[in-house]
């Protein structure tokens, strides 16, 4: 473990980069989640019923379907976990952003979903095209900031 000698590290260009593709998937991993939630046993039943199982090892003439369909279940249960991982921790962080149009922003954006061009007609007389793009990006410096802070890209083991 690497410790800190900073009070307020700053995220490297690399973190920030991580930070906006975690954000930019933000919607779609709440909705994943979402879904797991309510249909988690019809998962488990299709990948039972169904040939995503019998491929799991494409070389394995002889696959045993059910054991292939329970290593399939605990990978989908691992993605929910890390989707509900990083999803709360970008809720955490954006919640930090000290700027109000900035967290409105990042919250109207990548929390609730709108695009760039509906955030931007939500600020249709406070803001410029610009400035709602520089908010934007002060608010992914923010949060990947926050995130070094919380020591989050420490235990990210994804590739990227």
């Amino acid at each position: 473990m690497v410790w800190q000698t900073e009070l307020f590290p700053r995220a490297s260009e690399v973190e920030i980069q991580r930070t906006k593709f975690l954000l930019e998937r933000y919607m779609k991993m709440r909705l994943l989640m979402f879904d797991f939630e309510q249909n988690e046993e019809e998962l488990r039943q299709v990948a039972i019923d169904g040939e995503v199982a019998r491929r799991i090892d494409p070389e394995d003439l002889h696959a045993d379907k059910t054991a292939n369909a329970a290593v399939l279940a605990e990978k989908q249960l691992w993605v929910y976990e890390q989707y509900k991982l990083y999803t709360r921790q970008l809720q955490r962080a954006a919640a930090l952003i000290q700027d109000e149009e900035t967290r409105q922003a990042v919250e109207l954006r990548y929390m609730k979903g709108l695009s760039y061009k509906e955030t931007i007609l939500f600020f249709k007389h406070g803001l410029s095209r610009s400035t709602v793009r520089r908010k934007l990006l002060e608010g992914a410096r923010s949060i990947a900031d926050t995130l070094k802070l919380m020591g989050f890209f420490d235990n990210d083991n994804a590739q990227f």
